[in-house]
């Protein structure tokens, strides 16, 4: 199963402890996750199911090609990060 991981940031606001899931794409993944927590999935996904702009998400090392779809390829030994983005001046 993927491992997912939530960057603590992103914990202040939302409980998202790490987990683990089955899936073949990120979409897949995700789902499972959000299934159980559907506070984080509106605070990482929109409301047409697209990764919100304010967020990123790394499949082993990678930012995520697919923003819309979510439909990146994964496998079972696969570290998924989500991250908020963050700015300042």
């Amino acid at each position: 199963m993927a491992k997912i991981s939530f960057t603590p940031n992103i914990q202040r606001h939302i409980a998202c402890p790490p987990s683990e899931a089955p899936g073949a794409s990120l979409r897949e993944v995700l789902d499972h996750v959000f299934a159980g927590n559907p506070a984080a999935r509106s605070y990482v996904l929109d409301d047409q199911g697209a990764l919100r702009k304010h967020m990123i998400i790394f499949i082993d090392g990678r930012a995520a090609a697919d923003r819309t779809r979510l439909l990146d390829k994964v496998t079972a030994a696969i570290s998924i990060f989500v991250f908020q983005a963050l700015s300042g001046g």
